[in-house]
Formats: structure tokens, sequence, C-alpha cells
């Protein structure tokens, strides 16, 4: 009977050092987010709760963003090997000296709006002359006033246009202090439509708001892509981890794409600050602006990078334009290679994929 003890204290002792070896294994990742936990962000989130980057032999660890903290900054001084921010802000950071690479562009089109309610008049770029035009700033403005000096209204004149320093939110176009708002298609756009309009006693509704799409103007800049610090990869062993990371991040995406309520609970279970209805509706824009992806998911479009280029010196964010391998492609080219390698029938376009009709709730719950 005391061998037979032994003999299974034995093997828990093996078990317990096979499971630590294996954990041991893992290669530890940080991923620097823009903002707090969202939909925005939820193919990472996915990829973590699915096992895709443990598959991949990463420990990934998310770390949130805030309005204090600067992707570009926390990558570029090794507090995370990969960072999540729109395309302008890392050529910014690039030209002041951050020799930070776009590895892998996931949103394929720009989702930022200017949103008016009907009776100011807005329905163009040109209309936002001599008027109260809100705007983030902190590197969100380009788009805006890239297109209002197309128009020959310069943000920079307070007699042409007044631009206003609006919050994370539409509370001056409600409140009226603005005649429009800068708006994300996933977020504050639906936060308007989230909300009681007092003079009808229902929700807002898409009808009572003119939307300028930056896409349509002509203006649009590529936002949401992961980079990394060229020092970093070109240490041996470093791109493979970065193919790894990009491998299993597609593949969160994708799982999003097709599997979207459970998606959506597993951004809920990483608390987000705003309620279901809102995280279902933001996961639905999202998935607008990855898909269809023609050349592959993550894949740069050079015309929508030429475009963010040239916007970006017009409007002064860079001086010129990014000298060669401001941008590569071979890194997730070689993760969507093996993913049809494991996969064929494995969808890396969404060529197919048709967004979802979801329902706006009282106050995104």
């Amino acid at each position: 009977m005391r061998k037979l003890i032994v003999v299974i204290g034995m093997l828990v002792l093996v078990m317990s050092l096979s499971v630590g070896s294996g954990a041991q294994d893992l290669v530890p990742v940080r991923l620097q987010l823009q903002w707090v936990a969202q939909s925005q962000f939820a193919g990472y989130y996915a990829a973590v709760a699915q096992g895709f980057y443990e598959a991949e032999g990463l420990d990934v660890t998310i770390l949130e963003g805030a309005v204090e903290i600067v992707p570009q900054q926390v990558v570029a001084s090794g507090g995370a090997e990969f960072g999540i921010a729109w395309v302008p802000k890392v050529l910014e950071s690039r030209e002041a000296g951050a020799d930070l690479v776009n590895i892998a562009q996931i949103f394929q089109r720009s989702g930022t709006l200017e949103v008016s309610f009907v009776d100011a008049g807005i329905e163009s770029v040109a209309d936002l002359a001599g008027k109260r035009v809100g705007t983030w700033g902190f590197g969100n403005e380009h788009e805006l006033f890239a297109a209002l000096r197309a128009e020959g209204i310069d943000p920079d004149d307070a007699d042409a246009v007044t631009i206003v320093q609006q919050p994370f939110d539409m509370s001056l176009l409600i409140n009226g202090e603005v005649d429009a708002a800068q708006a994300m298609t996933y977020n504050e756009y639906a936060q308007v439509l989230e909300q009681v309009n007092e003079a009808t006693g229902e929700l807002y509704q898409p009808e009572e708001l003119n939307v300028i799409n930056f896409n349509d103007v002509g203006t649009a800049m590529l936002q949401d892509h992961i980079f990394a610090n060229a020092e970093w990869l070109a240490e041996e062993g470093n791109e493979e981890i970065a193919v790894k990371f990009i491998k299993a991040s597609l593949l969160g995406w994708i799982y999003c794409r097709d599997n979207f309520d459970e998606c959506v609970e597993i951004v809920l279970d990483n608390g987000p600050t705003l309620g279901e209805g809102h995280m279902r509706w933001q996961l639905n824009e999202i998935n607008r602006l990855i898909w269809p992806s023609p050349a592959g998911v993550g894949v740069m479009d050079e015309e929508q990078w030429a475009q963010t280029v040239s916007v970006a010196i017009d409007g002064a964010v860079i001086a010129e334009e990014p000298a060669e391998g401001a941008y590569r492609s071979d890194l997730v080219e070689a993760a969507i290679a093996e993913l049809l390698e494991e996969d064929p029938e494995l969808d890396i376009t969404g060529e197919l994929w048709e967004p979802l009709e979801v329902e706006i709730t009282p106050g995104g719950e």
C-alpha cells in the first residue's frame, strides 16, 4: 500500500512538472490597445479566449489603453511587443524618431464621421464653413482638417470655422454646443441613437441626422493596425513570434466575423464600460471596417496607404513620405499562408460577408 502511495505521488509530481513546463514554454507577449476593452478589439480578446495564441505558443497579455496612454510610446520603450493605433499617429511617431513598423493592417477603411442634426443644414464638408465643429484632437482630427482644407476652409482660422475640442462622447452635439461632432461609426454615432430625443420622447432616428463619411469625401486615413518596433523585430526569433501573433489575431477576427454572438459574450466577459447593446452594434460596425479584405485580412491596401500618407503630408502630420519599411506585408502574408496550409477552406477575405441588422437599445444596454 505504501509503495502504491509513493507511485501515485510521483505520478502527480511528474504531471505537475509537465504542466508547469508547458506553461513555461509559452512565450510572453504584450499587446497595448489604444482604448479600454470593447468590441473594437474583439478579435484579440477572442484569440485569447479561444486559445488561438496559446496554440501558437504565446502567452498574450492585453494591456488596456486610456487617454494618457500612447501605444506608440509604450511599444517604442519596450513596454509591449505589439500595439494597436491609427496609421497617421504611428507615422507621426516614426518621423519623430520611433522606428515603428506596420505589420498587419486590420481595418481596411476608416470609421470616422462628422455628425450633425438635419436642421443644422450640414450636408457636405463645404457646409461646415462658419459652423462650430467638434473634434477630439489627440491626432483624431486629421481626416476632418484635410477635408476642410480641400474645401478652402482653414481649420486654424476662427473666422472660417470654429473648431471645438469635444469630449469622447456626443454631449456637445446633444446639448447644442456644437453644430457637428466627430464620431466613430462603431461608437459615438450609436451613442446618439441610443438617447431619447426630448422633443419626440423616442430614441433619435438615423433620418434625424446628417452624416459626413470621410471614406466618401476622399480624406479617409487607415486606422487600427498591428505595429511593432523594428529593432525588436530584427532580434533573432522575433519575426517568427510576430507571425505567430498575427496568425492567431487573424483567427480571432475571423472567429468574430463568423461567431457574432459568442464574440460579443467574450467582450462582455472582459468588462467593457458600455452595455451589451452597444457592444453588439460596435462589433457589427467593426466587422464592416475589416470585411471584405480583398487581398486577405491584414494585408495592406496600397492605394489606401498612399491616400493616408498624402493626407498626412497635406495636413502637416508628417513633413515627407515615410522611408521604405514603414509597413511590411511579408509577416502577415506568411501568417495567412500558414492558416491556409492548415485549412485551405478558411475564408480570409470575407468577400461574401454581410453585416447584421443590429437593434439599437436605450442607453446601449
